[in-house]
């Protein structure tokens, strides 16, 4: 199947073959078809299956059939997601897709002064791309109306309910229309969400195209068992690999993304952090440098990675081990996307040994163990644990850096 067999309009094809686009994914497939009828449909999509050129191609499309030539500066659509990362790469999308249909579309984020994002909606823009809070902002002070959109987005829903914007997205909901067409997607649909949904979407198509707790088969999934003192000693060993070109680490905490990037530093490895606490244009320096390359570890929080989209990264490593099973499939989302190949190694301590498992069951599988490393775990107690080791004295002197593609010899399945 090809776009062209989607009934999709030349303009938008036109910009789908520039950027290489040939063959739609399962959820482009199944999506775009229903959003072109006008049904409200709920989307369950991991990141990395083309989620956004699923629900920005038939936008484009609707929007543009029906464009007035007097638009009156009115926001006919809008897309709600939960962090100023994702908004801008969703308005850098649909800016893409749309870029011969002469529809105009903007994002707005906090963290920024306002004053540039007001000066653009002032102008008029057909779509709008937001984050809850600055959304609420701006429409509390009369820059934004809802009362004429047409088409509502809610993306990664789910990230919405944990970072705390439940009450922020019914207030905007209770500010759109009643009669309009409402898209709402989800990487996991708990019970939270599925109430959330309904309040949303009316008779809506239920599209479903991988089960949220699976994880990508052509990932390539590794766990080194170690001290927690020694993760930052396995981490500049593996990073001696010339096949690392880049590679994104990730902590629980912005204290310990801060730590491991000075580390690094230290040993002369180009890297950033990327968290909460790093002011906007900083954030979007370190993801620029990353994506060129010139930044070879990005170092980031979960909520702070969230929306980051990097062709061609192949190395994704779990400094520490989620928490939250569904946390570790949307961190190894950010690797093999698209088909590409892609390896997640995570690094486990004793006091994570529960979380593995709960992700383990998560994702119905056995992630492959690395026994032949120079840090092997020691202490196997889970309090002790976090007293700092001071290297393995069976290491060999002469050790070469082993390759995160072990010997098939040294996994324990």
């Amino acid at each position: 199947m090809n776009f062209e067999s989607l009934n999709i309009f030349e303009p938008i094809l036109k910009s789908l073959k520039e950027e290489g686009y040939k063959i739609p994914t399962p959820i482009q497939v199944q999506a775009i078809p229903i959003i072109l009828k006008g049904t409200d449909l709920i989307g369950c999509a991991q990141t990395g299956t083309g989620k956004t050129a699923a629900f920005a191609v038939p936008i484009l499309q609707l929007l543009g059939a029906s464009k007035s030539f007097e638009r009156k500066k009115r926001i006919r659509s809008l897309i709600v997601t939960p962090t100023r990362e994702l908004a801008i790469q969703i308005e850098e999308s649909f800016k893409t897709y749309g870029r011969y249909t002469g529809l105009t579309c903007t994002v707005v984020f906090g963290g920024v002064n306002q004053n540039s994002q007001t000066s653009t909606l002032r102008s008029g823009i057909d779509i709008l791309v937001a984050t809850p809070g600055r959304l609420l902002d701006l429409m509390n002070q009369g820059y934004i109306s809802l009362k004429d959109i047409e088409i509502f987005v809610l993306d990664e829903a789910d990230r919405m309910l944990d970072m705390g914007f439940i009450h922020d997205v019914r207030r905007i909901i209770a500010s759109l229309p009643e009669k309009r067409q409402s898209l709402f997607f989800s990487a996991t649909m708990p019970p939270e969400i599925v109430k959330l949904a309904n309040t949303i979407v009316y008779k809506p198509v239920k599209v479903e195209v991988t089960p949220s707790a699976s994880t990508v088969d052509i990932i390539n999934q590794y766990v080194y068992f170690i001290d927690k003192g020694n993760k930052n000693a396995m981490l500049i060993d593996l990073l001696k690999d010339e096949n690392i070109k880049t590679a994104l680490v990730f902590t629980r905490t912005k204290y310990g993304a801060e730590k491991v990037t000075k580390v690094l530093k230290r040993k002369n490895i180009s890297a950033e952090a990327i968290h909460g606490d790093k002011a906007q244009n900083a954030r979007q320096r370190a993801l620029s440098g990353f994506k060129a390359q010139t930044t070879r570890v990005l170092v980031a929080t979960d909520i702070a990675a969230r929306g980051i989209d990097v062709d061609d990264l192949e190395f994704v490593i779990n400094y520490e081990i989620p928490n939250i099973s569904e946390t570790y499939v949307h961190r190894i989302g950010r690797t093999g996307r698209a088909g590409a190949n892609g390896t997640a190694i995570s690094f486990c301590d004793a006091g994570e040994m529960d979380y593995l498992k709960d992700i383990e069951k998560l994702i119905t599988k056995k992630i492959q163990v690395v026994k032949d490393h120079p840090y092997p775990l020691v202490d196997f107690d889970p309090v002790k644990a976090p007293k700092q080791q001071r290297g393995n004295h069976n290491r060999p002197r002469s050790f070469t850096p082993r390759t995160p593609f072990p010997d098939r010899r040294n996994i324990r399945r």
